[in-house]
């Protein structure tokens, strides 16, 4: 219970281990087991940890064998993981226990389509090239600012405190993706289809609360997350503000100290080739306030603000 509360805050991290210590409890029930490693490869799953969130799926199969959640989640992580001949099994596999299960009849049809046309689909391979922006100046990285240049994108790049050693200053930046440990190791990633998947933050000064989405399309728009992370109203919310329509999306140009107002009908991409957006440690942030809020207001003070 402790860690379905967890999750609902989206705090995946607390709700995986809370369903580790309910395993760890060890209660005989292998119902309840195949539901509490279900439950805690969501969790996994939704950090990015698709191997981990795999492992659950796997263990939870074994306990009972028809719990077709676990199997869901197994051929997503596949998914995820790019193992579609794997995908394609568990999808075939759930649907002889429901074979009108929707998420399984469009994954199966995915994954086959993605099996056949993968390489011809991904252009050149992109396993094993290390990408370091700090670096390019040297020759290094082409094909990792070639994918960003194409669409106009621009990384802030901060240097350390030894000006020797400036990759120090970043994160870990890698082609599979450019991705920031310092964000629960979440990782951009370029899909079969050649689009960029980027982890995106999401932070709510006036309550010091953040959500993080690890799977961003740069061609998906803002309202459309908007819609799924206030499904239910965060537990913080107690004056019920934060709802799709009623909040306002910025960024910040630190170097200015100026605000742009983001436009929730914007794709992710439209937001990041914004000539004053730079994408700091492979995360894009966005900053999340309640419409026409006094605390907006005074975080504003100062600042020069461009809105919409």
């Amino acid at each position: 219970n402790e860690g379905n509360e967890y999750f609902k805050e989206k705090d995946y991290g607390r709700a995986v281990a809370a369903y580790s210590e309910g395993l760890r409890r060890r209660s005989g029930d292998a119902e309840l087991d195949a539901v509490l490693l279900t439950n805690r490869g969501a969790a996994h799953f939704h950090l990015g940890n698709y191997r981990s969130a795999l492992n659950d799926a796997i263990q939870a199969k074994k306990l009972k064998p028809t719990h077709l959640k676990a199997i869901i989640r197994g051929a997503l992580c596949h998914m995820e993981l790019k193992n579609f001949s794997e995908a394609i099994a568990w999808c075939e596999e759930g649907l002889q226990i429901d074979s009108k299960e929707k998420k399984l009849v469009e994954m199966r049809a995915k994954a086959d389509k993605l099996k056949v046309n993968i390489k011809a689909a991904r252009g050149p391979s992109l396993e094993g090239i290390q990408t370091d922006f700090s670096t390019r100046g040297q020759g290094g990285a082409v094909m990792g600012t070639d994918l960003l240049c194409e669409r106009n994108i621009k990384l802030a790049l901060e240097p350390s405190d030894e000006e020797e050693d400036v990759s120090d200053g970043l994160a870990e930046i890698s082609l599979d993706g450019f991705h920031s440990d310092s964000a629960t190791g979440a990782k951009v990633h370029l899909d079969a289809d050649g689009n960029l998947n980027w982890p995106v933050l999401f932070l709510y000064p006036e309550h010091e609360q953040t959500d993080f989405t690890v799977a961003f399309h740069e061609n998906s728009r803002f309202i459309d997350h908007l819609m799924v992370m206030f499904a239910e109203l965060p537990p913080w919310d107690l004056e019920k503000k934060y709802l799709p329509n009623n909040v306002e999306l910025y960024f910040e140009d630190e170097e200015r100290e100026e605000m742009y107002e983001v436009n929730p009908e914007q794709t992710l991409l439209q937001a990041l080739q914004h000539e004053r957006y730079f994408v700091k440690a492979g995360t894009p942030t966005v900053l999340v306030f309640a419409k026409r809020s006094p605390f907006s207001k005074k975080y504003f003070s100062g600042k020069k603000v461009h809105r919409l």
